[in-house]
């Protein structure tokens, strides 16, 4: 498949549709997870709403949400963008972008944990849930979507996987690539889901927007130090970007810009909105607490009268 990308490059006699359709992976792991996934959802989906009506228990742009993040996970793992990483490193980060800041937050809105629980049937739901509310389970669940915890995660993944030779041990391994992809996308949805439906609130906005701009502030250095690193770090990528009649450096800046600009751009937008409902919650409190100081004063002035 490499050998077609490359004719196509060169001006062969390939024909564009041909090998765009050539370049599509069909990876059977990945198809099948994609699929039960997708079944699990929509099963799921259909039996929540037969009990509590349309829209309810997860509402209709929830589903929305989940299958944009379903057709990303294609994107990135089927299409020929998959092909396209094996070839150019700005093409890998761009998948790893896409698992990461596109698909992970879209399946957690999307609510496809409680989906996928109500896609078994009743007596089964009920040993699951038996099972999640043991006390075990519950502090399990509760210590690893720990606010830390998942930003601990969440940074070594991406830091750790960054490093020359695991990273070139998952261009030569598929296992190993498997597993990378898996510890980028599962950390997001952990990341995400603390944000969204974890502990953040329990310890203000404050403490998640520092989380958000940190995350922001650690990539954005990854991206950077890649983007003007003034020698490749990753020199498997040399002979098949220059096939492409690539500098292999140019090709390592692009990547790292991928990583510096899109993801900074994302965190530092959330982080924002999460700063101005901190700002917002701040002044409900305050005027709530006039509220209670004032209607205080008012209930001790009519006793005294």
């Amino acid at each position: 498949m490499i050998w077609g990308i490359w004719t196509l490059a060169h001006g062969g006699e390939t024909h564009l549709s041909e090998a765009l359709w050539g370049w599509w992976t069909w990876d059977p792991f990945v198809l099948l997870v994609l699929a039960v996934s997708g079944f699990l959802y929509v099963r799921g989906l259909r039996r929540l709403w037969a009990r509590a009506g349309m829209g309810q228990g997860i509402r209709k742009w929830e589903v929305g949400a989940f299958a944009a993040g379903w057709i990303s996970v294609v994107a990135a793992l089927i299409s020929p963008l998959d092909l396209l990483s094996d070839v150019l490193f700005s093409a890998h980060m761009a998948q790893h972008e896409v698992l990461m800041l596109v698909s992970a937050p879209l399946m957690v809105l999307g609510r496809a944990l409680l989906a996928f629980f109500w896609a078994f049937g009743p007596e089964r739901r009920e040993r699951i849930a038996g099972w999640i509310q043991s006390p075990r389970v519950a502090s399990a669940w509760r210590g690893l979507t720990g606010p830390l915890v998942v930003w601990a995660l969440h940074a070594v993944a991406l830091w750790v996987w960054h490093v020359p030779t695991l990273y070139q041990a998952a261009l030569r391994d598929e296992a190993i690539h498997t597993v990378q992809h898996l510890s980028f996308f599962v950390t997001a949805c952990l990341f995400w889901w603390a944000l969204v439906y974890g502990r953040f609130g329990r310890i203000g906005y404050g403490m998640a927007v520092f989380y958000v701009f940190t995350t922001a502030l650690h990539s954005s250095i990854l991206g950077a130090l890649l983007t003007v690193a003034p020698r490749l770090w990753y020199p498997m990528y040399e002979a098949r970007t220059m096939r492409w009649n690539l500098e292999p450096l140019q090709d390592q800046q692009l990547a790292g810009l991928l990583m510096w600009v899109p993801a900074g751009v994302i965190f530092l937008v959330l982080g924002l909105a999460l700063f101005a409902a901190w700002l917002g919650e701040a002044e409900r409190r305050v005027a709530h607490t006039r509220s209670e100081t004032l209607a205080r004063a008012s209930a001790g002035g009519v006793d005294e009268a």
